[in-house]
């Protein structure tokens, strides 16, 4: 009898932080997935020193806000964004991933990949499908309040950064990640 309680009290947790979250239409139009991801790279830029000159040093970025996480042992990750060169938007993508094992929670949160040269660009665009960690490795780059980014230090050709988490949910991971090319 304590389990099933240890059970129900888990669900009903997972229940309310995910309806704790605003909710986001998936079928969001361009101009609303833009007004997103200029205010996920305002935050962005205002809370990491360096993130300006970081970007601006990048072949193309995929921003991807508002991307929703939950799992209870069967877990799922979706969100809506723009893949911008030059600081103009040239296509839109969703994140999606499915994951099995032991975890419980869920969030929101904004990603940001970075593309740092035209040859992993060019696949990522060229691509119907890119996985992440298969299509390319990401290098995920946790960045504290007081910490900021140096572009002579980072060599890797794909950087992500996973910010702005809401709720509850334990690691970040983008590893098997599809991210497709929508239409807008």
């Amino acid at each position: 009898m304590k389990h099933v309680r240890v059970k129900i009290f888990f669900v009903v947790c997972i229940a309310l932080i995910i309806a704790s979250f605003p909710v986001a239409s998936y079928a969001a139009t361009a101009s609303e997935i833009d007004a997103n991801v200029n205010a996920s790279l305002d935050r962005f830029v205002k809370e990491v020193k360096g993130a300006k000159e970081f970007l601006d040093a990048a072949k193309g970025v995929l921003i991807l806000p508002k991307v929703i996480e939950g799992a209870l042992v069967v877990g799922a990750e979706y969100g809506e964004g723009a893949l911008r060169i030059s600081g103009k938007t040239v296509g839109y993508y969703n994140i999606a991933s499915a994951s099995f094992g032991y975890q419980i929670g869920g969030e929101q949160k904004d990603i940001i990949i970075v593309f740092m040269n035209d040859k992993v660009l060019r696949k990522f665009r060229a691509s119907k499908n890119w996985s992440a960690g298969v299509d390319a490795k990401v290098t995920l780059i946790n960045v504290g309040i007081d910490e900021s980014l140096n572009t002579a230090k980072i060599k890797q050709p794909v950087v992500g950064f996973v910010f702005g988490q809401k709720g509850l949910i334990a690691g970040a991971t983008i590893e098997g990640s599809k991210f497709t090319k929508m239409k807008k």
